[in-house]
Order: C-alpha cells, then structure tokens, then sequence
C-alpha cells in the first residue's frame, strides 16, 4: 500500500463539545466568515470525507463554493471541487443525496464485504463502490485513497468518523472551531465517543494556533510530525 495521505480533521462544536442538537432541523454552529475558511481548506484538499450518518442526517453539498478558487483549481488541472468520500456499515443511502447528485467530482463509498452487492446495485450509477474488507478500518481507506492519488484528505465528520479516525492514530491536522454556546442535551452527538485516544496528560497535542473569527474561535493542533505549519495560508487578508 502506499503513503497514505495527510489527514485534516475539521470540525465545529458547541462549548461543550456538541457537533449539534438533538432536534431535526441542522444547527449553525460557525459564522460566514468560518464558512469561507473552511471553503478555502476545501479548495487545497485532494478529498472531502463524511460518514453516511452525516450524508443522511445533513445532506451536505461538500463543494467548493468560491468561483474564485473552483477556477483556480481548474486551472492546475484539478475538477472544481475534491473528490468526495464516504463509509457505511449497513448502506442505508439515497442516490438523490446532495453527496452524489452535486457537482461532477468523482464520489466513493466504502463499504464492508457483505454489502457491497447491495451498495453497487443501489449506487453503482452514480458512486465508485469500495469493497473495504469484512470491517472497514480507516487505516486501509485512507492507504486506499493515497494510492487513488489523493494527497490531501480533509474529514469533517461526523463524531462516529471523528473518532475512528483518532483513536487509529491517524490525523496530522486538528481544526476545531469552538461556537459561542452551549447546547446541553446529552442526545445530541458529540465530537467524539468514548475511546482510547493516543493523547493524553503524558503525550499532548500541540497547540499550533489560536484565532478569533468573529464569535468562534479556532483551535488548530498539529498531531503529527507531519503537520506543516506553512501547509495552508488561512489567515485572513491584511486589512
């Protein structure tokens, strides 16, 4: 297998810890001008990565929304926006997500053995569906993507993908915007489930920067000795 690719994890939470609330309706946790850092993150990505619950529950776009930097993409010879990605245990998915119909970038959806008949009958039109093994293991799906030549992952969720991720060791890059409140309903979904997690008191995440944009702030925590520093300039311009 080969190198697999740097691995950025963003998100937003409330202050204590919630990627949301528990009712229906989806919670801005960020502002407009987060929105833009993140679409800027995006646009330097090879691949966007979300967990179906997060395909079902939010139906995201993930696109690229700048004409700007969708053009200066295109013109490194790259598609407008990343590839997208994601995973399933029991392929409770819809074709006419926003995840497969938006936007021309190729989708992949791994999946277990046992369900890949049922994925590529359901999605084979519209996705590449990735036979990910009996379990699949983030590990072997982000070697996977490294070797579909995807340098560059970003993970935005949700909490189920968040801590596989971490708890297997593998992002190099932490991105936390923390929102100006709380959300104190213990059905919501957390950042993350319980786990052992390789930080701790004895071996600290560093803190790389911290920076107020507008009523959030971001906290960003290199994880690895493959953080770069200068990797992405997402500091706003001067005034």
């Amino acid at each position: 297998m080969s190198e697999r690719p740097y691995i950025l994890l963003s998100c937003a939470l409330s202050i204590d810890g919630y990627l949301g609330s528990a009712a229906p309706r989806r919670l801005e946790l960020s502002n407009d001008a987060d929105f833009d850092r993140v679409d800027e993150v995006r646009a330097s990505s090879d691949a966007i990565l979300v967990g179906a619950t997060t395909v079902r529950l939010d139906n995201p776009r993930l696109l690229v929304r700048s004409p700007d930097r969708r053009e200066r993409r295109q013109a490194r010879g790259l598609p407008p926006s990343p590839m997208k990605v994601t995973v399933t245990e029991r392929m409770e998915l819809d074709a006419r997500a926003d995840f497969f119909t938006a936007g021309n970038a190729e989708k992949f959806v791994y999946c277990s053995s046992p369900r890949v008949r049922d994925a590529r009958s359901r999605l084979g039109s519209v996705a590449t569906v990735v036979d990910g093994g009996r379990q699949v293991m983030m590990r072997n799906l982000s070697e996977d993507l490294g070797e579909r030549g995807v340098q560059r992952l970003m993970v935005e969720g949700g909490g189920k993908v968040h801590t596989q991720f971490l708890t297997e060791d593998l992002v190099d890059e932490l991105q936390l915007v923390v929102a100006p409140f709380f959300v104190g309903d213990s059905r919501a979904t957390r950042f993350v489930s319980d786990g052992h997690f390789p930080w701790n008191p004895d071996r600290r995440a560093r803190l790389a920067e911290v920076r107020q944009i507008g009523d959030v702030v971001l906290l960003r925590y290199a994880l690895s000795s493959r953080f770069e520093d200068a990797c992405l300039d997402i500091s706003p311009p001067a005034a």
